[in-house]
């Protein structure tokens, strides 16, 4: 040992022992057989390493120091999690996406009732039960929130501790297992991967995922001389006509163009949408309206301009001051159906059709500052943080529970992101953050918080493992793994008939696991794992931070605890 390291303060060691740990674990996470490894998981072994070797010297570590970063990493790490899937949430509970989110949350759900089953079962301790659910889930957030759970209940200091020896000792076979779920599922199957591939290949271009276009002539004598502005449904109501050709003119239709027998329009929007104009109208035709060779050209900007966040459409004017008309919005990876009523947001890629001079004139309106995109704007993420932990401080009182339910220091600040995120901006804070700094912020968070957790628990974890319950616990997050994954994937698969590639996707997701994700995405170049993994992250996420802190109250309730 280096003969001044006793007499350094308590802080100073902290800091110490948290760098070691946390270079170690990312090191260690990043040794891997053919894509699968521990990951940002390692960050734990290493902590409980460097734990363990500091309990065998008697090195002490500042006990305040560990409390405040184990729990200021979970926050930062919930609440940038918050903001990355709040735009896209509550889209992805609609349509295809309900379907594979019910998919899921059953996993979830199961999973619960499994670490339930096996608490009166074999009378597993309520501590340690919570860490193996969230160890063999491979959900870190879960286990924050099953710690914040405990101590709001007030358990002790050895109980506080458990959840972090469940949590290593299931995590591996967490990892492993999802990986034998989907090759447990594609050999009895006897799935052909590459014909799910183009099935779902198939099936996308047949959907609505993006925004279609169609070009329709004009055939309708009730419109002959009619201004656009009175064709039902055309600019208000979803679908917006970007291009309009007069004889051999291509020009951006006005609300007050008068239409004409054989005039034809480049019409964009959702497919129910034009089929209706189309019927109106005319019939569909197969002559291109393309901006080539013409006065008309279009662009994609990024809104970054404060000015117009927020504002509708229609309230811009930009058809009437500069000629230009907004064709298609695209936000969290979503195209939208444009409408006067529709409004902007921070981050809105926009695509524009108009002259060149119209083109620049609308550039200047909407920003189009991809620079600005590169920056957090911390005010809003302080006040954010700031409501989120009093948003998780409110107790919420429930008949037949001993203590009142909160959200927690897990659960308020990643409600509250998710809103927050949503809604974009108010007044001068803004909700927008780039994806690079959201993904640095989330990993700094998370990392602070495991090697806390390692070494807290590195003085208990050799011992529990090998003269303990560690060997039986291992077998118990097995079950918690394998039960929930292989019934309701056969179900999917079997019964209800998922594509096997979408099916990995939402098996990975139930277990938030970007290792699965990958092992899934190395059996075929098509998205849809990664796709579904997209769309049933947010609610997964969220049930995984609220199920521990469920099974504790409940629990505790009960006198089971």
């Amino acid at each position: 040992m280096i003969p001044f390291l006793p007499t350094m303060s308590g802080v100073a060691l902290t800091t110490i022992a948290l760098s070691l740990a946390g270079a170690l674990g990312l090191l260690l996470g990043r040794l891997n057989y053919r894509g699968v490894g521990l990951g940002i998981g390692g960050v734990l072994f290493a902590g409980i390493l460097v734990g363990d070797l500091a309990s065998r010297v008697g090195l002490h570590f500042s006990s305040e120091m560990l409390e405040f970063i184990r729990e200021f990493g979970l926050i930062i790490f919930v609440f940038t999690i918050g903001i990355q899937v709040g735009p896209g949430f509550f889209g992805s509970l609609r349509k295809t996406g309900l379907q594979l989110n019910i998919a899921a949350a059953m996993i979830v759900v199961l999973g619960v009732l499994v670490t339930v089953a096996i608490h009166f079962a074999f009378d597993v301790p309520v501590p340690a039960l919570v860490g193996l659910m969230s160890g063999a889930v491979t959900n870190t957030p879960g286990l924050g929130a099953a710690t914040q759970a405990l101590r709001d209940v007030g358990a002790g200091t050895d109980a506080v501790a458990q959840p972090s020896l469940g949590y290593a000792v299931a995590y591996p076979f967490g990892i492993l297992g999802i990986l034998l779920t989907m090759l447990s599922i594609r050999f009895l199957a006897r799935v052909d991967v590459a014909g799910e591939a183009g099935a779902y290949d198939t099936e996308r271009r047949g959907g609505s995922g993006a925004l279609p276009s169609l070009n329709v002539v004009i055939r309708n004598p009730n419109f002959d001389g009619l201004k656009l502005s009175e064709v039902p449904g055309l600019f208000d109501q979803g679908v917006v006509a970007s291009r309009m050709k007069k004889g051999s003119d291509l020009f951006v239709p006005r609300r007050d163009t008068v239409a004409n027998d054989g005039d034809m329009l480049h019409l964009v929007g959702a497919p129910d949408r034009l089929n209706a104009i189309r019927l109106v109208l005319g019939e569909e035709t197969d002559t291109q309206l393309t901006t080539k060779g013409t006065k008309l050209t279009w662009a994609r900007m990024v809104v970054t301009e404060r000015s117009v966040l927020g504002h509708r459409l229609r309230s811009l004017g930009l058809e009437e001051s500069h000629g230009a008309t907004i064709s298609r919005i695209m936000r969290a990876g979503i195209e939208l159906p444009v409408q006067a009523d529709s409004t902007l947001e921070f981050g809105d890629i926009v695509t524009v059709v108009g002259t060149p001079e119209a083109i620049e004139e609308t550039r200047g309106v909407l920003g189009d500052q991809s620079k600005r995109l590169d920056l957090v704007d911390f005010p809003g993420v302080f006040i954010g943080i700031a409501l989120g932990i009093l948003l998780g401080s409110i107790p919420i009182a429930l008949p037949g529970l001993p203590a009142p339910l909160k959200l927690g220091l897990a659960g308020g600040p990643l409600v509250v992101a998710i809103l927050l995120g949503r809604l974009g901006r108010w007044g001068p804070f803004m909700w927008f953050m780039p994806p690079v700094a959201n993904h640095a912020l989330r990993e700094f968070g998370i990392i602070l918080f495991l090697a806390v957790v390692g070494i807290k628990a590195g003085d208990q974890f050799l011992d529990t493992l090998l003269n303990g319950e560690g060997l039986h616990w291992m077998a118990y997050g097995v079950m918690i793994t394998l039960i929930p994954l292989m019934v309701v994937g056969f179900v999917a698969r079997f019964v209800f008939g998922f594509n096997y590639l979408t099916l990995c996707g939402v098996l990975a997701g139930s277990m938030t696991d970007p290792p699965a994700l990958a092992f899934a995405n190395a059996q075929n170049e098509s998205p849809a794992a990664s796709v579904a993994y997209a769309a049933v992250y947010p609610l997964v996420m969220g049930l995984r931070i609220f199920a521990p802190q469920v099974i504790v109250l409940l629990l505790y309730a009960t006198g089971t605890f």
